[in-house]
């Protein structure tokens, strides 16, 4: 009786193992193929101009003068 139901435990066993490898593929839901036509409807946009390192500098400069600046009035 014991090797009857130890057979029958290693058959639903296998079963389930044979079952869950057999298993198709999901397809692919249909927010990832919403997703992808958004992204081909979508235009690029324009890069802008690289500036040249003078005016980054500048740029930088300026920042930081008026961040300085707000430290001191929040200072005094």
């Amino acid at each position: 009786m014991k090797r009857l139901l130890a057979v029958l435990a290693g058959a639903l066993g296998l079963r389930v193992i044979l079952r869950r490898r057999a298993r198709p593929a999901f397809a692919p839901s249909p927010a990832d193929d919403l997703k992808a036509k958004l992204a081909s409807t979508k235009e690029p946009e324009p890069e802008p101009e690289p500036a040249s390192v003078d005016e980054r500098r500048a740029d930088v400069h300026a920042r930081a003068r008026h961040a300085i600046d707000e430290l001191r009035e929040h200072r005094d």
